[in-house]
């Protein structure tokens, strides 16, 4: 309210130092000072008053204020004075209904304000002198020269009517179009916000949804260290205790295993550690599917013999895809060791296609029937092969054992 309370202070004191009404008013009230002319000088300034009002409350009351602007140049007009600065107030409100009202309110009020221009110019002037009048005053009274002026008075007096209509309609054309192309920009602008606010939700979405997934990442590759290392510690534990009394070099053995797998497991838990900057270890290899005979030497020295076989002609993997192949191995493996029961043997069957590359882990333990779709291992080797877009499948032997089978696409080498 405050913020148009300048525009209504300014169009007044320009009123009156532009347009000079009291002197307007006085003479078209034909009194003198002291008669009539006060009250019409009182008349017009309420109407002008309500016309800075309506001005002033544009904002909260579009529609009343325009009314109210309207009646105000109205008693102006009806006072037989002419349309002054004042009433630019009636092209202020009808911009700021455009502008704020949907299409058909907003030219409804034009169509309604053009009507009543309409009435005004053509029925609300001063009578125009007529034929007896001018005749009456014209020099030569029945001479041919005076039809012909009498002619050329209301030729000229409907010219002015038009005139004055053509004006005030421009103008509140005008100002409709102005004020409902600020709406229309205005619903653009918060169309465009509404969108950035959509990327900027969408963009925090996709940020949560990474962070979800690293931090599965990692799970995956903790479990993987984690479970792996602490099987094979705990299996020659085992062993080591049992050969303690009578075979003390396969204690001492066990224990060097035990230290050795340890260290190997903190080295893998340090590195996926540095892949999120948690420590600066990031020099140190990823493991992949040439590190599989050491890790096959671990599981043999642990108890379970185990069997590595690659047919076809063996390819350059992507790093992505070479850490799951081995990891894939190393879980599968893992889950040998602490479920295949003593004496189990496993095989590690690598075949290399012209496309994929298949992984195949099984043993022959006894039967597990709960373990073909439960457990972090499987979850984790699953999701691994389902984020390079292979297959997986993982279930016992008809004879016993169980088998995990994975097949990778490799990009890039199909013939």
């Amino acid at each position: 309210m405050l913020q148009d309370a300048a525009p209504a202070a300014v169009l007044l004191a320009i009123c009156v130092l532009v347009n000079a009404p009291n002197a307007i008013v006085g003479n078209t009230a034909g009194t003198p000072v002291a008669a009539g002319q006060d009250g019409q000088l009182a008349l017009w300034w309420a109407a002008t008053a309500l016309a800075a009002g309506g001005v002033v409350l544009r904002r909260r009351w579009p529609l009343p204020m325009l009314a109210v602007c309207v009646l105000s140049a109205g008693v102006h007009v009806a006072q037989a004075a002419p349309l002054m600065i004042i009433d630019l107030s009636v092209l202020v409100l009808l911009y700021t209904v455009a502008s704020r009202y949907a299409w058909v309110i907003s030219l409804a009020a034009l169509t309604c304000l053009l009507l009543v221009a309409a009435g005004w110019s053509l029925y609300g002037e001063r009578p125009i002198p007529g034929p007896s009048e001018v005749l009456s005053m014209g020099p030569g009274l029945g001479t041919p020269s005076g039809p012909k002026e009498v002619m050329r008075v209301h030729r000229q007096a409907s010219a002015d009517a038009w005139s004055g209509l053509s004006v005030l309609g421009s103008a509140l054309v005008a100002s409709w179009a102005i004020g409902s192309g600020a709406r229309s920009r205005r619903a653009y602008l918060d169309e465009l916000h509404a969108h950035a606010r959509d990327l900027e939700r969408e963009r925090d979405q996709q940020a949560a949804l990474a962070v979800a997934a690293e931090r599965a990442r990692i799970s995956r590759e903790l479990h993987d260290v984690v479970a792996h290392g602490l099987s094979l510690m705990v299996i020659q534990a085992q062993g080591g205790a049992a050969a303690l009394d009578n075979t003390p070099a396969d204690t001492r053995t066990a224990l060097e295993t035990i230290v050795t797998t340890g260290r190997d497991s903190l080295a893998d838990m340090r590195h996926v550690l540095a892949a999120v900057g948690e420590v600066d270890d990031a020099w140190h290899p990823q493991p992949g599917l040439a590190h599989l005979p050491a890790l096959l030497t671990q599981v043999n020295r642990a108890g379970t013999p185990v069997r590595l076989r690659v047919e076809g002609s063996p390819v350059t993997l992507p790093a992505t895809m070479d850490l799951s192949a081995y990891r894939i191995v190393q879980e599968a493996l893992t889950n040998t060791m602490k479920h295949a029961g003593t004496g189990a043997a496993a095989s590690v069957v690598l075949t290399y296609h012209d496309a994929e590359i298949s992984i195949e882990i099984s043993d022959n333990g006894r039967a597990r029937t709960g373990d073909a779709g439960a457990g972090n291992g499987l979850r984790g080797m699953r999701e691994r092969v389902k984020l390079l877009g292979g297959t997986f499948t993982a279930g016992p032997k008809p004879r016993g054992g169980f088998t995990v089978r994975a097949a990778l696409p490799i990009q890039g080498h199909a013939t």
